[in-house]
C-alpha cells in the first residue's frame, strides 16, 4: 500500500510537538513539553512530549506514541490513515495502489463515514454558490444576517434544496428520492452510510429512509452549518430552518443523529477554526449558537467556541481545557437561561478551569450585539465587562435578594457550591475571602459552610459508587443464578458428576482449607513473574538507548568469533541459552529489534520509536525517557571502572542478573515439585534437577556472564 521510502519520508517529515499542539497546548518542562492528556479526564499535566525522541506518552493512563501513533489514538484510524493525515499535512506525495474489492469490503465504517461527510459538506456549498434556488434563497439568509463572504468561506456554510428526483423503480413505481441522496447513490454511496442505525451507529443520518423505501433528505430546505473535530474532519451538521419557513416549525435546527463518529456532547461548534486564537490568547469564549461564533469571528474575535444548545458536559470542557485553562461565559439577557446553566459553570470550576462570566446588555446575543456594533467596540465591551462568578452571581441575583434573608442566604449557599467543586485549595481560599467580603458575612462562616457542602459531595460520590457495585453485584448475581440453572438443566447431558452428593458444608471447608493456599501460591508467582519482567525491562532499555554500540565478541566454540554491538550481544547470549523473554510484549520487541537490524541505517530507537506496533513504540518510549536507568549497585561499580570498560561490564551484570533469576526461579519450582507427593522416580528426577541448577549458578555467580568480551 505505502512503500517503506514514503514511511522513512513522512516519520523524518513528522514533529511530534508540532503534531500533537494541533491538539494539546504544551509548556515548556526542561528537555520536554508537558500538556493535559487528550486520551482522558486529565485535570494536572500528565501528557509529555519528547522533541529529542519524536515521541509522547502520558504518564498516568500510559497512552501516547510517535506522531503516527498519536494521531492513531487521538484520530481513531488505522495505520495507512495516519500516515496519510500526515502526508497530508506535510505535504508529501503518496503513491498508493487502487484500493481492491476486498480492500473496499474491509473499509472501517467510521472512516466511509468521514468520507459521505466530506462529500456532502461539497454538495451543501455546491448547492449554496453554484445554484439559483441556492443564491436567491440560502445566501440572501446568510448575507441578510449581515455575514460576509469570507465567513462564509471559512465556516463552509452550505444549502440543501427542497427538491425531489422522480425516477420508476423496478415494478415501474415513481419513487421520489431527495436531491442529495439521489446525488449520494449517483456517486457510488452506499445507503448504509447515508441513513442511520441508531442500534449501530453506523451511518451519517444525511438521509432518511421512509416506510415507502425511498430516501428523503433529513436537512431539505436549510441552510447547512458543517461540524468539524479539532482535526479538521467534517463529524456531523447542523441545519437550520429560514426565516420565511419557521412559522409553524417546532425545530428550528436539525442536527446530525447521533453515530460512531458523532455525539453532540462531544463537539464545539468552531473548534477548529478557534483552536489557533485559543493557544494565541490563552483564553476561550464560550457562546451558544453557530452564528454567535460566526459574528464574533466577524468582529476580529476569533477564540470562541460554541456548545450548539446542549448543556455544557465534561467532554467538551476537556477540549477546551487542552487549550487553555481559562474561559470566558458569554450569556445573553434570558435570566431563567443563565440560572439553569449554573451547573456548566460548576463543572467548568470542578475541570480547575478559571472561570469569568459577561452578561450582554439589552437582551442581546453576541449575533444581534455585533450587528449592532463596530468590531472596536465589541472587543472593548468583552474586555471591560468579564467578572469571575462570584461578582456574576451577586449582580444578577442580588436584587432579587434585595431585603429577603432567605433569598440572599439561598444565593451565598449557591456560591458556596460554586466554590466547593474547585479542586485548588488555595483558590478555593480565595474565593471564600471573595465571597466574605461581598456578601458582609464573616469569612469562617463561608470555610465552614465550604467544608460541608465538599463533604456532601463525597458522601454523594460514594453513595453513587455504592450503587453502581451494587448493580453490578446484583447482574453478577441474576447471571450466576442463570448458569446454575442452566448446568441443572444440562445435568443429564453431561453426567451426573455436575452434581454434588456432598453436603454444602463439607464443601465449604474444603474451600476454606484450598483457598488461602491457592492465593498464596499465586501471589508468589505473580511475584516471580514480576521480578522477571523487571530484569527483562533492564536488558531492553539498555538495547533501546545502546544497542547500537560495538561492545566486544562473543567467544564460543563453534563459531569464529565476531564483534558485536549491545543488540546483537544480548541476543545471541540469550539464544544459545535456549531462552526466550518471559513477557510476550518483551519477546516481540527484541524480535523487532533484531529484524530491523537487517536494514541498512538502521538505529534501534529511532526504529522502536516508530515501530507500527503502538505498544512496542510505547514501551520504546517509556525505556528511553527514564532516567532511572540502573540501579544503585550498577552506578556504584561503574565509578571503578575505566571509560572502556563501563558498557561490557555492565551488560555482563545484567544479563547475570536476569540468567540467575530465571534459574532460582526454575529452583523453587523444582523444590514444589519435590515437596509434593509423588513416586520416588519423580522426587529423585526432581533432586537431579536442583544439583544441576545449583552447578549452573555457581558457574554463573563464579564468572559473571560466563562469557568474555575481548
Amino acid at each position: 500500500m505505502i512503500d517503506r521510502a514514503t514511511i522513512n519520508k513522512i516519520m523524518d517529515a513528522a514533529n511530534i510537538v508540532d503534531v500533537v499542539s494541533d491538539f494539546v497546548t504544551l509548556k515548556r518542562a526542561g528537555a520536554n513539553l508537558k500538556g493535559l492528556c487528550p486520551f482522558h479526564d486529565d485535570r494536572t499535566p500528565s501528557f509529555i512530549v519528547s522533541p529529542a525522541k519524536n515521541y509522547c506518552k502520558c504518564f498516568a493512563c500510559g497512552k501516547g506514541g510517535n506522531p503516527v501513533g498519536f494521531i492513531m489514538e487521538h484520530e481513531q484510524v488505522s495505520y495507512p490513515d495516519a500516515l496519510r493525515y500526515l502526508a497530508k499535512k506535510y505535504g508529501i506525495t503518496i503513491e498508493e495502489h487502487e484500493l481492491t474489492p476486498e480492500d473496499l469490503q474491509h473499509q472501517d465504517d467510521r472512516e466511509s463515514m468521514f468520507i459521505v461527510n466530506e462529500w456532502a459538506n461539497k454538495w451543501f456549498q455546491q448547492q449554496l454558490h453554484d445554484t439559483a434556488e441556492g443564491r436567491t434563497v440560502g445566501l440572501s439568509y446568510f448575507r441578510e444576517r449581515g455575514f460576509r463572504d469570507d465567513i462564509i468561506e471559512k465556516f463552509q456554510l452550505g444549502f440543501c434544496p427542497d427538491k425531489n428526483v422522480e425516477s420508476p423503480n423496478e415494478e415501474g413505481r415513481i419513487l421520489r428520492t431527495g436531491a442529495m441522496s439521489h446525488d449520494a447513490l449517483k456517486a457510488g454511496y452506499q445507503e448504509k452510510y447515508l441513513i442511520n442505525n441508531p442500534e449501530t451507529g453506523i451511518g451519517t443520518g444525511i438521509s432518511i429512509k421512509n416506510d415507502k423505501g425511498c430516501l428523503r433528505d433529513r436537512y431539505w430546505g436549510r441552510v447547512m452549518f458543517p461540524i468539524f473535530t479539532i482535526s479538521g474532519k467534517v463529524v456531523g451538521f447542523g441545519g437550520r430552518v429560514l426565516n420565511a419557513a419557521t412559522k409553524g416549525v417546532n425545530i428550528k435546527y436539525q442536527n446530525s443523529p447521533e453515530s460512531i463518529i458523532y455525539s453532540k456532547k462531544r463537539e464545539l461548534y468552531g473548534l477548529f477554526q478557534a483552536k489557533q486564537a485559543i493557544r494565541r490568547t490563552n483564553l476561550c469564549y464560550l457562546v451558544e449558537g453557530y452564528t454567535d461564533v460566526m459574528a464574533m469571528h466577524q468582529s476580529g474575535i476569533e477564540n470562541v467556541v460554541a456548545s450548539s444548545g446542549t448543556a455544557l458536559t465534561n467532554d467538551q470542557i476537556r477540549l477546551i481545557h487542552r487549550l487553555t485553562d481559562n474561559i470566558t461565559v458569554i450569556y445573553d439577557g434570558d435570566a431563567a437561561g443563565i440560572k439553569a446553566s449554573q451547573r456548566g459553570i460548576d463543572l467548568l470550576l470542578a475541570q480547575g478551569m478559571n472561570v469569568r462570566l459577561l452578561l450582554l446588555p439589552d437582551g442581546d446575543d453576541p449575533d444581534s450585539f455585533a450587528r449592532k456594533h463596530n468590531a472596536e467596540e465589541y472587543q472593548e465591551y468583552l474586555s471591560q465587562h468579564q467578572v469571575d462568578f462570584i461578582k456574576f452571581k451577586v449582580n444578577l441575583l442580588m436584587e432579587e435578594a434585595q431585603g429577603d434573608p432567605i433569598k440572599k442566604s439561598q444565593l451565598v449557599n449557591n456560591i458556596v457550591q460554586s466554590i466547593a467543586c474547585i479542586p485548588n485549595e488555595i483558590t478555593r481560599s480565595i474565593y471564600v475571602q471573595e465571597t466574605a467580603r461581598t456578601m458582609q458575612i464573616q469569612e469562617q462562616l463561608i470555610v465552614s459552610a465550604v467544608a460541608q457542602q465538599i463533604s456532601d459531595n463525597l458522601a454523594s460520590e460514594r453513595r453513587q459508587r455504592e450503587r453502581a457495585v451494587h448493580n453490578q453485584s446484583s447482574q453478577t448475581t441474576q447471571s450466576s443464578e442463570s448458569d446454575n440453572l442452566q448446568v441443572s438443566n444440562n445435568r443429564s447431558a453431561y453426567g451426573e458428576s455436575l452434581v454434588s452428593t456432598t453436603p454444602p458444608v463439607e464443601d465449604n471447608e474444603t474451600e476454606e482449607q484450598n483457598s488461602p493456599y491457592e492465593n498464596l501460591a499465586s501471589q508468589i508467582q505473580q511475584r516471580e513473574d514480576e521480578r522477571l519482567g523487571q530484569k527483562e525491562k533492564e536488558l531492553l532499555r539498555l538495547i533501546v538507548r545502546r544497542g547500537g554500540e560495538e561492545v566486544g565478541v562473543l567467544e564460543t566454540s563453534n563459531e569464529t568469533p565476531t564483534r558485536l554491538n549491545v543488540l546483537q550481544y544480548i541476543a545471541t547470549s540469550l539464544q544459545q541459552d535456549g531462552l526466550s523473554l518471559t513477557v510476550p510484549l518483551h519477546q516481540r520487541m527484541l524480535e523487532a529489534a533484531m529484524e530491523g537490524s537487517q536494514e541498512e541505517g538502521f538505529e534501534v530507537e529511532r526504529y522502536l520509536l516508530n515501530y507500527p506496533d503502538p505498544a512496542i513504540s510505547n514501551l520504546a518510549f517509556e525505556l528511553a525517557i527514564d532516567r532511572d536507568t540502573l540501579s544503585r549497585i550498577h552506578q556504584a561499580r561503574n565509578t571503578s571502572l575505566k571509560p572502556s570498560q563501563t558498557l561490557s561490564t555492565l551488560i555482563i551484570h545484567i544479563l547475570t542478573d536476569y540468567k540467575l533469576e530465571i534459574l532460582a526461579h526454575e529452583q523453587r519450582e523444582a523444590m514444589r515439585q519435590l515437596q509434593q507427593p509423588g513416586d520416588i522416580q519423580q522426587q529423585l528426577a526432581a533432586m537431579h534437577r536442583l544439583r544441576e541448577l545449583k552447578e549452573i549458578e555457581r558457574h554463573l555467580s563464579a564468572i559473571q556472564g560466563g562469557r568474555v568480551m575481548t
